[in-house]
């Protein structure tokens, strides 16, 4: 089942989609990867959708990815007497440790470590930024504010703290025990939530102990101004909008989004984009104009996957959401102009052999009749290498772990096929035509180019390529091994 797109989907899971036909749907409709989301649902919920997907791909004999969403810390109020209160522009608003029911005049804030990061002047956002206050004063445990935007204020609303580091870990108790879950059930990417700086992901590297490979969410201003340092240490980033254009200015997300995935690529590392993308499909079996732009958007920016999360999880066309993914996918990528763009924004990164095989095997692939680029990977490192050349020809990468192949399925253009191990370069070049054919991508009369590593089965020793026919008859009968 190949797909004609390059660019992955990625789709949440939830009440919508919990069963083994709409999965399966879901999967044939286009997605590539689907997302547990660890904020809703307990264990055995999580547990009984990973057992699905694994099914699916059993039945399908087609790797499938999955992407385990950490929540991170909740920052909330506290409740009010008679659950809600007006607060108007202009007024005075305190924020403390005490736990009696808040009113118009204050409400507990239950977290010592925002009172001990905030300044004057600092900004306290609520209920999604709907409320904004400008902090005038602050101790250890109290903070007095002007209500800069008001309205109302009720139970538990979600507060954010755009403009400070705040002294906190990016994985709560109940992400430890989450994390330690996952990794037991085999998921492949764990997605973390709050991150402000590379050390938060070294935390999480050092619990998953290479179980799962860690996707970093940048959601904070502190993640955007340290993006670089956290992208060393992670392997993948999603560009999560939701909260990020809580904590920026909106205008601020579109620039953000586009130099973040041209720093993805750069360092061949995979990139989501996400949040509503498809919003209104949650209730509507038709996307708004402006969605699809924005979804088509994500694409010529060359993002690796594309992201629904109420639409798939609790909305009523979850299968239609994918399907629209897909169809926006399919023609963008059909559109020259997408090419153009794509062309114009690869960086040349030649600092490795690999690095120069891999640039090589693209301009083969771009200036002859060449219907495949094929790679044998045993960490996935070569793959990551070719999508980030983001090639005219379909990516065909092979692998002996299973592990390997599900992690590269979110990759952009990577069409993951599980192998045999194979000792000798001229059965590598088999097991690649083999597959190549396979999935509909080439035939007998066609080319393919061939990487692989020599010794074979070592990680990043991608050392040869080599120009195949997809005729064994030849391939048998080359004088080379």
């Amino acid at each position: 089942m190949r797909r004609h797109r390059n660019v992955k989907i990625v789709a949440t899971l939830g009440p919508a989609s919990s069963d083994y036909d709409t999965i399966r749907a879901l999967f044939e409709a286009g997605a590539d990867v689907f997302r547990l989301n660890m904020s809703h649902g307990d264990h055995e919920d999580i547990r009984s959708r990973h057992n699905i997907i694994r099914d699916i791909e059993r039945d399908t004999g087609r790797p499938i990815c999955i992407l385990a969403d950490l929540q991170g810390p909740k920052l909330r109020c506290g409740a009010f007497e008679g659950d809600s209160a007006e607060i108007e522009e202009g007024q005075s608003f305190r924020f403390d440790l005490d736990d009696a029911p808040g009113d118009s005049t204050r409400v507990q804030l239950p977290h010592k470590e925002i009172f001990e990061a905030l300044t004057p002047g600092s900004t306290l956002l609520v209920n999604d930024g709907k409320l904004r206050l400008r902090v005038e004063e602050c101790g250890d445990d109290f903070a007095d504010c002007t209500v800069v935007t008001g309205g109302t204020i009720s139970n538990r609303k979600g507060v954010n703290v755009p403009d400070v580091v705040l002294p906190l870990a990016a994985l709560s108790e109940k992400d430890r025990k989450d994390l330690e879950f996952v990794c037991g059930l085999g998921v492949d990417w764990l997605a973390l939530s709050f991150v402000q700086r590379a050390a938060d992901v070294e935390e999480a590297r050092e619990l998953a102990q290479g179980r799962a490979a860690i996707l970093s969410k940048i959601e904070k201003p502190a993640a955007v101004e340290a993006f670089q340092e956290i992208l060393d240490v992670s392997d993948g980033i999603m560009v999560a909008r939701g909260d990020l254009g809580v904590e920026c200015p909106v205008q601020a997300v579109p620039p953000i989004q586009k130099r973040l995935i041209r720093q993805c690529r750069a360092a061949a590392k995979p990139v989501i984009v996400a949040t509503q993308m498809l919003e209104s499909m949650i209730d509507s079996p038709m996307p708004t104009r402006a969605e699809v732009s924005d979804v088509a958007t994500a694409i010529y920016e060359g993002t690796d996957a594309i992201m629904l999360s109420a639409e798939s999880a609790a909305g009523s066309y979850p299968i239609e959401a994918v399907r629209t993914m897909n169809a926006v996918a399919e023609q963008v990528e059909g559109d020259g102009t997408y090419r153009e763009i794509i062309e114009a924004s690869r960086s040349s990164v030649l600092t490795s052999t690999a690095d120069g095989i891999v640039a090589a095997a693209r301009e083969i692939a771009e200036t002859t009749d060449i219907k495949a680029i094929c790679c044998f990977s045993h960490s996935g490192s070569t793959a990551l290498k070719i999508s980030r050349e983001r090639p005219r020809v379909p990516i065909i990468a092979l692998t002996p772990i299973t592990e390997t192949a599900r992690r590269m399925v979110l990759s952009w253009g990577c069409h993951c096929v599980l192998t045999q191990t194979v000792e000798r370069f001229k059965f590598a070049v088999v097991s690649a035509v083999r597959a190549t054919k396979a999935a509909g991508f080439a035939e007998g009369t066609d080319q393919v180019v061939v990487m692989a590593g020599i010794p074979f089965n070592v990680p990043g020793s991608t050392n040869i390529l080599r120009v195949a026919p997809c005729d064994e008859r030849q391939i048998f009968g080359a004088e080379a091994d």
